[in-house]
């Protein structure tokens, strides 16, 4: 910024000196000026605040007329939002102006003036799509896709639009990006063309390591749509490295019978996107010799960044104005955000401990009390949980932020007068009259990554000369590198990164501002439980995740929704006298298809390891049920395969004294076929040995497998980690069908395929 003559901005980017002053291919001063591309003059130091809005634009270009784009962005938890309303910010410096909505707004124009309207739209379109459960747009697309899968559509119907998409995704799941490649196809189904190449983030190494470069073309790329011939822009047009094929029959947003073998292709390197293969290369970076022989760490860089000139971006303009009242007397609702589904608040009526003390993991089982409510649901139904962060984590932040005394205050918050920023909004998740403490309990993700927006806020209030330089590196363009590694991967915390820079004091403001935690997104569980044999009682199972942090203070942590729960469980198996159960918080999922065939004569095979065997259960209580109510009806076999670590440790209920649920389901005849891997015992040898791995127990027995899938219309069911075990069960359904029915690999896949298609092949997977 200009109080602290940073540099200079171009095209919405600062360039600020390294540390000995020297700029690195910069255009020379002229009389304490610098020259711009397109002869303007800025100042290089003694600027004022510099802000990406429509003022700067004026002043750099104040003879040209903004250039209007549509902007869309479709979100399921924010993280597309966020880039979306980047991308609006940055705008004005390019001299854009970005006309931004969400996609759910897709209605008749007539009917809201905030609308937009694809079928009258001139403007090119920008769109920035996530995608959500097992590779569908998300919620906030719903009515958007429903509407542009109509089968009535002329092949013209958006031949006049001209589009780029960044699609957000992460490649631990089957269907990577497929919220952006279902938009993607369909659009090019309907006639209109691309005028930039389409993006695919991964989140499972970082979005930004495509998100930025992606942003960074966007504007050269809007710079010749707007500057070029329309009647010769196709020819001149930049396509995408991986234009996807038409949308098959299925669910609207389903994957073609084609794209979805492209997905199951078992050479990984076959098929990827270019910008992914990009993305890898910038990956590799992270693991440089040079970086770790010099030590670099979270708050010191190391040569050839430390002396480096940095592109950073300009500071985002500071929007709202928060008050603190002291207030006493008034009781909050324990209900800690709006919802467009149900929320209901239910007790704990028990929990159980299905693993030894000595198991690797811990696994608890709650019931839950839905007696009272009208919360209704399937087996294999998930349903979402609505967690608090650790008390001690809040806590240590309001020490930080000096408003410790400040917990039970409530927070008022308003729009800056006079400010800036383009659209200026009161964020939605923050509720008007709440304390401090509530909105940092129950509102923010305190444990999300820091974004690059945020750290850059964070130089203007940081004092220290060279803490305020790594802060200027780590956001920086030259320093994606040491994001990466000493942020992102580190999993550094937004206190975290506060206890590492202790000469920064950020307002209150900036913290509850969009820049920082996104809103505290609910988790989603499955159940395990049957409404039938279980009538207004609802149970699910959850590992209580743990894991090391490369931070100031690395003691191991919790998840924040299973340590949080785990919390709650140990007040339920060791409770206090006359102490009231514990409640918690829960709204159903609307959408989801991971439910038994409606035919109980159907045979099915599920496989589930750990605690992916949850919603198996579910299904098997509901047969047994209804083996109750039908004693003479014909009930096709069932086949679980399960994996576990240990027999003795986390052989999940079947070793729990409160629950023997898989025994007793063999003895009634409800589990026709229990098959159980042990990935930690040792190998014992013989027929009948007990196989290591899931995928290992489905080829010692691929003929039966290939027989209920192939020859009796049976369904599959997996549930559990993206992250090996679903890739891996993919890869061996594959080869016992190739084996099998005597067929190449890839007519194998188109197999799979087709069964997916028929929703006899499903998934429920997580990372």
């Amino acid at each position: 910024t200009g109080a602290q003559g940073l540099g200079d901005i171009r095209n919405g980017t600062l360039r600020v000196p390294g540390r000995a002053g020297v700029w690195v291919n910069d255009p020379p001063l002229k009389n304490g000026m610098r020259e711009m591309g397109n002869g303007k003059k800025v100042l290089t130091s003694g600027y004022p605040e510099l802000e990406l809005n429509s003022n700067v634009a004026t002043r750099l270009w104040p003879d040209q007329e903004m250039m209007r784009f549509l902007l869309l962005y479709a979100t399921q938890h924010g993280q597309a939002r966020a880039i979306a309303e980047e991308i609006c910010e940055k705008a004005a410096a390019h001299r854009f102006s970005a006309d931004l909505h969400c996609i759910s707004e897709w209605t008749e124009a007539s009917l809201s003036l905030q609308s937009y309207d694809l079928k009258t739209e001139t403007a090119p379109l920008v769109l920035v799509v996530s995608t959500t459960g097992t590779g569908d747009p998300p919620d906030t697309a719903r009515k958007f896709m429903k509407d542009i899968q109509d089968k009535t559509l002329p092949a013209d119907y958006f031949a006049h639009l001209w589009y780029g998409l960044l699609g957000l995704g992460d490649s631990e799941y089957t269907y990577f990006c497929n919220g952006g490649k279902v938009i993607d196809r369909r659009l090019q189904e309907l006639g209109a063309r691309r005028f930039y190449n389409t993006g695919h983030a991964d989140d499972c190494v970082g979005l930004e390591l495509v998100v930025e470069p992606w942003v960074d073309g966007l504007w050269a790329a809007l710079t010749k749509h707007f500057t070029s011939d329309r009647g010769s822009r196709m020819s001149g047009a930049l396509t995408t490295a991986s234009a996807s094929k038409g949308t098959g029959p299925g669910r609207p947003g389903a994957p073609s019978l084609e794209a979805q073998v492209q997905l199951l292709r078992l050479d990984e390197a076959e098929g990827k996107d270019s910008v992914i293969l990009e993305q890898d290369a910038a990956n590799r970076c992270l693991v440089s010799p040079e970086v770790r022989i010099l030590e670099a760490s979270l708050t010191c860089s190391v040569p050839p960044l430390s002396g480096a000139s940095l592109s950073i971006p300009v500071a985002p303009p500071e929007y709202l104005q928060v008050h603190l009242q002291e207030c006493i007397g008034q009781e909050e609702s324990q209900v800690p955000m709006t919802s467009a589904d149900p929320v209901f608040q239910v007790p704990i009526l028990k929990a159980v401990q299905l693993t030894t003390n000595d198991a690797v993991k811990s696994t608890l089982l709650l019931e839950l009390d839905i007696s009272k409510t009208d919360f209704s649901y399937q087996p294999g139904d998930a349903f979402n949980v609505i967690c608090a962060n650790s008390d001690l984590e809040v806590q240590g932040l309001l020490k930080r932020l000096q408003l410790a005394d400040q917990g039970g205050h409530r927070v008022h918050v308003e729009i800056r007068a006079g400010t800036r920023k383009k659209g200026a909004a009161l964020p939605q998740h923050i509720p008007e009259g709440c304390s401090l403490q509530h909105i940092l309990t129950w509102c923010l993700e305190l444990r999300a990554t820091p974004k690059k927006a945020f750290l850059r806020a964070l130089v203007d209030h940081t004092h220290d000369p060279a803490q305020r330089r790594r802060l200027q590196e780590l956001c920086s363009r030259e320093g994606a590198a040491d994001y990466s590694r000493f942020l992102r991967e580190a999993r550094i915390s937004l206190l975290d990164l506060l206890l590492a820079f202790p000469s920064c004091q950020p307002p209150l403001s900036l913290l509850l501002g969009e820049w920082v935690p996104q809103p505290l997104a609910p988790r989603i569980v499955c159940l395990c439980s049957s409404s039938l044999l279980h009538p207004g009682k609802l149970c699910f199972v959850f590992n209580v995740v743990e894991f090391s942090s490369d931070t100031v203070t690395p003691a191991p942590r919790r998840g924040v929704c299973t340590g949080w729960l785990a919390l709650l469980a140990q007040t339920v198996l060791q409770p206090s006298e006359g102490s009231p159960a514990p409640k918690i918080s829960i709204s159903p999922r609307l959408t989801n298809s991971f439910h038994l065939p409606d035919d109980p004569s159907v045979p099915i095979i599920m496989v589930g390891p750990g605690t992916g065997v949850a919603p198996f259960i579910g299904f098997l209580q509901h047969r047994e049920k209804l083996h109750e109510q039908h004693p003479d009806g014909h009930f096709g076999d069932t086949w679980l395969f399960f994996g576990c670590r240990h027999k003795d440790r986390d052989y999940l209920f079947r070793y729990c004294v409160a629950r023997d649920e898989l025994r007793r389901f063999q003895k009634l005849g409800i589990l026709t076929h229990l098959k159980v891997s042990f990935s930690r015992e040792a190998p014992v040898e013989g027929p009948g040995a007990p196989a290591k791995y899931v995928q290992d127990s489905l080829k010692l027995h691929g003929s039966q497998v290939a027989r209920v899938l192939l020859q009796e219309g049976g369904h599959l069911y997996l549930c559990g980690d993206a992250k090996n075990m679903a890739k891996d069960v993919n890869e061996t359904l594959v080869e016992i069908i190739s084996a099998e029915s005597g067929v190449e690999k890839l007519e194998a896949m188109k197999t799979l395929a087709t069964l997916r298609e028929e929703k006899r092949y499903l998934q429920d997977i997580w990372s």
